[in-house]
């Protein structure tokens, strides 16, 4: 399978002339519009020039996190209608109900996975997702996530474009379920220590 490979090409063709400042364009226009992810183009620049891996992946959070803020705004004014306009209604109805389930965490969520992330910083706007929390979810999730692909990088090179390359599925899934599974344990050890603090005070 050679979708990353693909990819990586184009993206390559497109932006890596403009360099750092292609980069912070496609890690904006993702997050509010554009569905390929910043991450192929921190590949090539990265491998390019290794000693530069952790300031690929600052420009790409702060892109990202600036973009996310520009479509939660496009949700906020656009509203539903044009959610609609831009997404299927069954893609609708599941994120809404990510947001009703996990709130802000959804997009926390969404942030480490290959999920397009316009279509929840969109909605996120559209379902009036406190804006405090939106912003801390973006920027923790997407500063995390271009760091580890950078590191990454930055210590494996070629082998690790390989290794996406042919366990891209396997690794979506897997990363999905873990960060799933870690905010579910979270919320069984909070609900925990709020039951134990009620048990004390009786």
């Amino acid at each position: 399978m050679q979708i990353v490979s693909g990819l990586i090409d184009w993206t390559k063709a497109t932006f890596e002339p403009f360099g750092a400042w292609g980069l912070f364009a496609l890690a904006f226009i993702e997050s509010s519009f554009f569905p390929i992810p910043p991450d192929l183009l921190i590949i090539v620049l990265t491998l390019s020039n290794p000693e530069w891996w952790l300031l690929y992946a600052v420009i790409s959070a702060i892109g990202s996190v600036l973009g996310a803020i520009f479509g939660y705004y496009i949700g906020l004014k656009g509203g539903l209608p044009l959610l609609k306009r831009l997404f299927s209604e069954d893609k609708i109805s599941k994120v809404h109900k990510y947001f009703q389930k996990y709130e802000a965490w959804a997009i926390f969520i969404a942030g480490f996975t290959p999920i397009p992330f316009k279509v929840f910083t969109i909605s996120a706007g559209v379902f009036y997702v406190d804006f405090k929390k939106f912003i801390i979810a973006s920027s923790v999730s997407r500063f995390t996530r271009f760091f580890i692909v950078a590191l990454l990088l930055k210590i494996y090179g070629e082998i690790m474009v390989e290794f996406i390359d042919k366990y891209f599925n396997i690794l979506t899934i897997v990363g999905t379920v873990v960060i799933i599974g870690g905010y579910y344990l979270y919320k069984k050890n909070k609900k925990s220590k709020k039951r134990a603090r009620r048990n004390k005070n009786k």
